[in-house]
């Protein structure tokens, strides 16, 4: 690959990513609204406001491959998630459109299942079940994709991402949790199978604990390696345990159950 787009790359989960993806492709272009720094010798940066459909026509033009994690990723008032995660994403597929149809990873969440009880176990067909707005704008987005695949054939990986960090922080985590290198991994498989298609991925490592099956994406060739099962011992030791019938030991959605619905100002 050429030149493979990076989106969100300020974020947490995109720093993270950002210095694992050298060797992906010869140019890493990397972006988002919020301020860069100097970019290395394999990457191209370019500041960006998905809201901006100009900028994010220019962004795109020339990429051969997309990591989408722009956007907000927390609960907010429903105008600010408008625009980055409801127009920001439909303006990314219209550039990708105008732009050969490069192969896109959508970052989507847990939350739009995020009401499931944490002792049900799903697969990719469960219908949606948003803990939020961001939740809904997750749901979108999975529904925008899959009307561009079926309407124009543009491929995209819809990942359900669980809890991607180096390391999961609380009970509900050791269900939840994929790590950076797992992630790395779907992505080279993501961006490598002949055939991607628009599926559903379930975003965990292969956590004795999990909560989703991913058996219908045995055709990509990912195999998660990590297990968040080690840090059961370190979590028992460390971190209070909810009462079991509080919301974040209930729903697989865990604190976004509780979270308000923001007004606006």
């Amino acid at each position: 690959m050429k030149r493979l787009l990076l989106t969100g790359a300020a974020g947490g989960l995109g720093s993270a990513m950002r210095s694992r993806l050298k060797g992906l492709a010869e140019v890493i272009r990397v972006s988002d609204i919020a301020e860069l720094g100097a970019g290395a010798a394999h990457e191209d940066v370019m500041q960006c406001d998905l809201a901006d459909r100009a900028a994010v026509d220019r962004l795109v033009e020339g990429c051969d491959g997309i990591i989408h994690l722009g956007g907000i990723s927390v609960e907010d008032k429903f105008s600010r998630i408008m625009s980055a995660n409801i127009l920001g994403l439909h303006n990314l597929y219209e550039a990708a459109r105008a732009n050969g149809m490069p192969r896109i990873l959508f970052a989507s969440s847990n939350h739009t299942i995020g009401f499931y009880r944490q002792d049900e176990y799903l697969d990719h067909e469960m219908p949606f079940r948003p803990d939020g707005l961001y939740g809904v704008s997750k749901c979108f987005g999975e529904a925008l994709a899959r009307m561009y695949f079926e309407k124009f054939g543009q491929e995209t990986a819809l990942v359900r991402i669980g809890s991607c960090m180096e390391k999961p922080k609380n009970h509900r985590m050791l269900s939840t949790w994929m790590s950076y290198d797992d992630f790395l991994s779907m992505i080279q498989c993501i961006f490598q199978v002949p055939r991607l298609g628009c599926p559903v991925i379930w975003g965990c490592s292969d956590n004795d604990s999990r909560w989703w099956d991913n058996s219908h994406v045995s055709y990509l060739g990912w195999r998660p390696k990590d297990n968040a099962e080690r840090f059961r011992a370190e979590i028992d030791g460390t971190v209070p345990r909810p009462a079991v019938d509080h919301a974040t030991a209930v729903y697989q959605g865990g604190p976004f159950i509780l979270d308000p619905v923001f007004p606006e100002e």
